[in-house]
């Protein structure tokens, strides 16, 4: 059992701003798993995802699966890192969702990192080729016309990060 009540991470920011570089560090406290969207939704649907829509149905489908084993997990003890982007308003309920059925701690971390770095990032990151899917400009500017902060109302315990913080080796 973890030394403390399990605790929801979840991540806001967009792409490149470092949520999988802090969710892999936030993922290495023991008693937490990290869950990585992009991880699944690669090995589970990467042959039908060709558009900004294919993303959005599989998500859809990868988030009606995992709510329920987010909150299996929380109710068991352990704490995880949610490495979905909390970058809608919609998202955001459905995390609030796996909060309410779970009644876990939780910490929203938002990444304020300015769309530059994130491009940058986004740049080196397909260079390398290590990651699961490599997002072009064009997907980057459309993905970001729905990127919505999170708001007090929302009542989430908000981290904010800087972009400093995913500037170390495991960028993603």
């Amino acid at each position: 059992m973890p030394p403390s009540a399990p605790t929801l991470h979840m991540l806001c920011g967009k792409i490149g701003s470092g949520k999988s570089t802090l969710a892999a560090r936030l993922g290495r406290v023991e008693g937490t798993v990290l869950i990585a969207e992009d991880d699944w939704l690669s090995a589970l649907f990467s042959e039908e995802m060709s558009s900004p829509k294919d993303y959005m149905r599989c998500a859809a489908k990868l988030r009606a699966i995992m709510g329920p084993h987010v909150v299996s997990l929380l109710k068991a003890g352990v704490s995880v890192v949610l490495d979905f982007p909390a970058n809608t308003t919609e998202n955001r309920t459905w995390m609030r969702s796996i909060l309410a059925a779970s009644n876990a701690s939780h910490q929203l971390h938002v990444m304020a990192t300015p769309d530059e770095i994130c491009l940058q990032r986004l740049h080196a990151r397909n260079a390398k080729g290590d990651h699961p899917f490599a997002a072009t400009e064009a997907q980057f500017q459309l993905f970001s016309k729905y990127f919505a902060e999170p708001t007090a109302d929302e009542g989430f315990n908000i981290v904010l990060h800087g972009p400093e913080e995913a500037d170390g080796p495991e960028r993603s």
